[in-house]
């Protein structure tokens, strides 16, 4: 087989290929050491980090639904400093980039979190969680409204010189309205899409299978929705777009570069296949192999309509 080009970028994050690990799907990277060889990851995206460790939610935590799954972590984690000190030397060895997922319970937190980080060398970039609960305006989460949303990046775009990449929430009504917040805020990536707010009900006992009653839904059952909004925000915004949602296979992330996105985030599949991401890369290779396309960054975007 002749060589097949797979180097993607992400503004100014350069990738091997087009698959990156999703946060919360792949611990702090080493877990997975034993399982693939990390080096042949396109990035990593470690679990979210807060400025102070987070217990997260109790259980149960975790339900299985028909095609997919509902999780209600609670963004459980060891906080920031725990993370420099006792994970990041490891992830630094790899030639794989290493990307941070953050998020705060408040702006000055956000801000506060990229601060820090942007002390740090071995951190190719930070991906914000923008689909938290805003503690100050009653809950409603920072990515539902395009004004709190660019707050936020407004803010951590002061903090740090690091790409940002802001990871979108689906749960809300034009997902366009958000990115282009984002973008006009200082992202220079977009990431979508996050999980989509959902429930189980045991019938025998007439209680949520899960103890915080509702959970995000990932997995096949979302996919249709993630591409539809990567298409849509693909045609909206002049930064990068990275596809996440119900990527179990080639076939999926192809889809999804097809639709515009220049990478994708590979989630669930790790729970049920820890080799998901190299055998997603294999299968994207041997996809382009087969029909003598020579690098990836020929299909991206390529949606005939």
């Amino acid at each position: 087989m002749k060589h097949i080009d797979l180097q993607t970028d992400i503004g100014k994050i350069k990738l091997k290929n087009p698959v990156i690990t999703a946060s919360g799907t792949f611990g702090y990277g080493r877990e997975f050491e034993e399982l693939i060889d990390l080096n042949r990851l396109g990035a990593i995206i470690v679990k979210g980090l807060s400025l102070k460790p987070a217990k997260g939610n109790p259980p149960p935590r975790i339900v299985e639904t028909s095609c997919g799954m509902l999780n209600a972590i609670g963004l459980e984690n060891i906080g920031i400093e725990a993370f420099i000190k006792q994970k990041l030397p490891f992830l630094e060895q790899l030639s794989t980039p290493t990307l941070v997922n953050i998020y705060g319970k408040s702006v000055e937190e956000y801000a506060d979190l990229a601060a820090r980080i942007d002390e740090v060398e071995g951190i190719a970039g930070i991906e914000i969680n923008i689909s938290c609960p805003n503690v100050k305006t009653g809950g409603i989460a920072f990515g539902v409204d395009p004004e709190s949303a660019a707050e936020v990046v407004r803010a951590v775009r002061t903090r740090t010189t690091k790409p940002l990449m802001v990871k979108l929430s689906p749960n809300v009504t034009d997902i366009t309205e958000i990115a282009r917040s984002a973008e006009d805020a200082g992202a220079d990536s977009l990431s979508l899409i996050n999980t989509i707010t959902g429930m189980a009900i045991d019938i025998e006992t007439r209680h949520p299978k899960l103890a915080n009653i509702t959970g995000g839904l990932s997995g096949p059952a979302i996919k249709p929705v993630a591409l539809r909004m990567v298409w849509q925000v693909a045609q909206t915004v002049k930064i990068p777009v990275i596809g996440i949602g119900g990527i179990m296979k080639a076939e999926d992330a192809l889809e999804f570069l097809i639709a515009g996105a220049v990478a994708v985030q590979v989630g669930t599949a790790n729970f049920v296949n820890p080799c998901s991401t190299i055998e997603i890369t294999e299968g994207i290779e041997a996809f382009l192999a087969e029909r003598k396309i020579s690098s990836v960054r020929d299909i991206i975007g390529t949606l005939e309509v």
